[in-house]
């Protein structure tokens, strides 16, 4: 277990509290599909006493054969002149993050900043400043759960646990049954059993 759900609930009431004190004047919490929707969700209840509104953008993946990123959806929100917050699942290398926070200053936003709940800073590429951070792990940490997916698995669980890459590029529904229980693996099994609708 990286974050149990208690452990979830008080980093997530804290960062809140941060975004809430730096913000006075209200914030636009930008969210990056799709892992960071469920965090965004309950930070956005947890920015009490400031006026909230959310968005979402969706950006590739960061190719490293060709050093791009592309904006898959953008904003529906004129960003000028506003106080923005981006809010990550997990900061890695920094590779995507800098793309999006180069995009996003060039639409003028009175301040940006980012939040996320997991920073892995052993492994970063390019520097870049998390101004909200839940928790720091270490570089090889996989996390699952509460929004971040292995293959599209485990995004609803309450919780975030560690996953070994080498076992679910293998196997990606190996940790069901532990993760879910024993009805869960049940379910997967038998998804993975039908035919398909051809």
């Amino acid at each position: 277990m990286l974050l149990d759900r208690v452990r979830l609930r008080a980093e997530v009431d804290r960062l809140g509290r941060e975004v809430a004190r730096d913000h006075p004047d209200g914030v636009l919490l930008v969210g990056v599909m799709k892992g960071a929707l469920i965090f965004l969700a309950d930070l956005a209840r947890a920015v009490q006493g400031v006026h909230v509104e959310v968005d979402f953008i969706s950006i590739s993946r960061f190719a490293p054969d060709s050093g791009r990123v592309k904006i898959l959806q953008d904003l529906q929100t004129d960003i000028g002149g506003r106080d923005v917050v981006i809010v990550e699942d997990i900061v890695d290398t920094g590779l995507t993050l800098t793309y999006l926070l180069s995009c996003l200053r060039e639409r003028a936003p009175r301040r940006l900043g980012v939040c996320a709940l997991i920073d892995r800073p052993e492994r970063r590429i390019v520097p870049v400043d998390v101004h909200y951070r839940g928790i720091e792990a270490e570089g090889s940490t996989f996390a699952l759960g509460y929004g971040l997916h292995f293959r599209e698995l485990y995004r609803n669980l309450p919780f975030v646990a560690r996953g070994e890459r080498d076992v679910l590029l293998v196997q990606p529904d190996r940790y069901v049954g532990e993760l879910y229980g024993s009805a869960g693996a049940r379910r997967t099994q038998a998804a993975a059993g039908a035919g398909s609708c051809t």
